[in-house]
């Protein structure tokens, strides 16, 4: 289960990412880290025929799972 923070929805939408994508790539990530109490899912998606490299950063040690934003970039090397 996870929760969407305010900052988080703010910031998806904003960058054109909807809380279905976000959800999708956290329950398919092709890659997963953790890095002290955030847990970044990662997972390519296809837009106008051009491959991103979408983010999503959740806090897992609150209960439900706390989505904290996440982005899409075409930089996927840099991944």
């Amino acid at each position: 289960m996870f929760k969407f923070s305010l900052h988080s929805s703010e910031q998806l939408a904003k960058r054109g990412i909807t809380e279905q994508v976000a959800l999708r790539i956290i329950e398919n990530a092709t890659e997963k880290f953790t890095q002290e109490n955030v847990t970044i899912y990662q997972g390519l998606i296809n837009e106008n025929d051009k491959n991103y490299l979408v983010r999503i950063f959740v806090n897992e040690t609150k209960t439900p799972a706390l989505i904290i934003t996440g982005y899409k970039t075409s930089k996927i090397q840099k991944y």
